[in-house]
């Protein structure tokens, strides 16, 4: 209690927040934002247009900040207007979670750490892809975005799909971004390195639930699609 107590400090020191975007996570929503409680106060939410019980289960949590919107809009331009949702709520960096409960929040100490090493840097959270239960197109998605980033930066990062992640606000909220789905993640660290910021990679566990219980709103064809149209 005593560590998460001086990790909360961290937190506030540094002018971090954990930021949520979500869309439709309602089974694993709770249980997320009670763990990231745990280790820090500052939350900004996100909800991308759920239509789910998502707002019942905010109301449980009026210490976080929340913003709403409809209709659902992807989740590159929830992660876009969290960033400006949570610089203008006065932070300067922002780590990033999913909500379908992949992430594990144990975890933020290592990207706290990295940043305060590291500052104005993209920190990303790498995951062990060599477990249980990993989907394959989670694993050719990981592969393909890694390729296509090393060739359009010159920086080998291992895991350049993963979510969780540090984002320093202020420099990437003053890039111009084109894209709102899921390919944004490929864009945001490929213009934040063409911008000059450092792209750093640090280990992170994952979990990914059996098939038959997996939430995803990731569409391969589709999604796939986008980024290889972002990439050229």
């Amino acid at each position: 209690m005593k560590d998460n107590l001086s990790i909360k400090q961290k937190f506030r020191d540094l002018n971090c927040c954990v930021l949520l975007p979500t869309y439709n996570n309602s089974k694993t929503l709770e249980s997320v934002i009670k763990d990231v409680l745990q280790f820090t106060d500052d939350v900004c939410l996100v909800n991308d247009g759920s239509t789910d019980n998502t707002l019942e289960i905010l109301s449980k949590f009026p210490q976080i900040k929340v913003l709403n919107y409809q209709p659902n809009q992807g989740k590159g331009w929830a992660l876009r207007q969290g960033f400006l949702f949570a610089e203008n709520h006065g932070y300067n960096y922002a780590i990033s979670m999913d909500t379908d409960g992949q992430h594990y929040a144990e975890d933020l100490p290592i990207l706290l750490h990295a940043l305060e090493h590291n500052p104005n840097t993209i920190v990303i959270g790498a995951r062990n892809m060599n477990q249980e239960n990993v989907p394959v197109k989670s694993n050719f998605g990981r592969r393909f975005s890694n390729f296509w980033f090393r060739f359009e930066t010159g920086i080998d990062a291992p895991d350049t799909q993963s979510g969780y992640r540090l984002y320093p606000l202020k420099q990437l909220n003053a890039i111009r971004f084109f894209t709102k789905k899921f390919e944004f993640e490929v864009e945001v660290i490929v213009r934040g390195a063409w911008s000059g910021l450092d792209v750093l990679s640090v280990p992170v566990k994952v979990y990914y639930p059996p098939a038959n219980e997996r939430v995803s709103h990731f569409r391969p064809l589709r999604d796939f699609s986008r980024i290889s149209v972002l990439n050229t």
